[in-house]
């Protein structure tokens, strides 16, 4: 299946309609958003920007319904009420409103999840590791994928509010094991990279954050690729 990959939104509305005519023009089977759709530098007061990015990821959600949402820590901030880094008080009933807006738009409660799995390939946030599964599934267990995604989609923020978490885990940073490493592959957004890349089992693809003063960190592609052969390649 052949897959694109909306990385951090942080209010750029105008990845949905690039991902929507990158859908048109290409022969892809499926979308997947990491999410972080609220919160950049200096726009916590532009609450017409926040509006303006819900309605387009709704928009998308209701034209593609096949369509995977990954939560990510900003979403998460605001409906756990756990501020953090470019949290807006002054859009937080919208953006709570918002999220669960776009949840509802959705034809099945399970595209929303904090990991996703599409053939041997898993799409989360921050990324799944090994580490985290082992402290919430028995290890005589923990082979077991689709019991696994079980056990970690129902999780709360007790559990999901921790460094290691799929929302929070930064595997491009030290030596980090990952969940099954020989087994699958993971896409993972949350930590800013110059370009597409892959390390190990992991393609790290937020390449569309900016520097404070809106000069952008990556090459603002998006990932396009093969979950049955891992083939990958980053389109504009």
């Amino acid at each position: 299946m052949k897959i694109i990959v909306i990385p951090d939104v942080h209010l750029r509305s105008w990845m949905f309609s690039r991902a929507s005519e990158l859908m048109r023009e290409s022969n892809i089977d499926r979308v997947v958003c990491l999410m972080d759709i609220p919160d950049d530098w200096d726009e916590e007061k532009n609450t017409e920007l926040y509006e303006e990015t819900f309605d387009a990821a709704i928009a998308f959600a209701k034209n593609y319904p096949e369509t995977r949402w990954c939560w990510g820590n900003h979403d998460l901030s605001y409906l756990w009420r756990k501020p953090e880094s470019g949290y807006s008080p002054h859009a937080e009933k919208l953006v709570v409103r918002k999220l669960q807006e776009l949840k509802a738009s959705l034809e099945n409660e399970f595209r929303l999840a904090f990991v996703h799995r599409i053939d041997n390939v898993l799409f989360a946030h921050g990324g799944l590791t090994q580490e985290f599964v082992w402290k919430h599934v028995p290890s005589r267990e923990s082979r077991d994928a689709e019991l696994v995604m079980d056990v970690i989609n129902s999780l709360g923020d007790r559990a999901m509010w921790k460094d290691n978490s799929p929302i929070w885990a930064r595997p491009q940073y030290g030596d980090i094991r990952m969940y099954q490493e020989k087994r699958f592959l993971q896409v993972v957004g949350h930590t800013p990279v110059k370009s597409i890349r892959q390390t190990g089992n992991v393609i790290s693809c937020d390449v569309f954050s900016t520097y404070r003063d809106g000069t952008p960190v990556g090459t603002q592609e998006f990932l396009v690729l093969d979950t049955k052969t891992w083939e990958w390649r980053g389109v504009r």
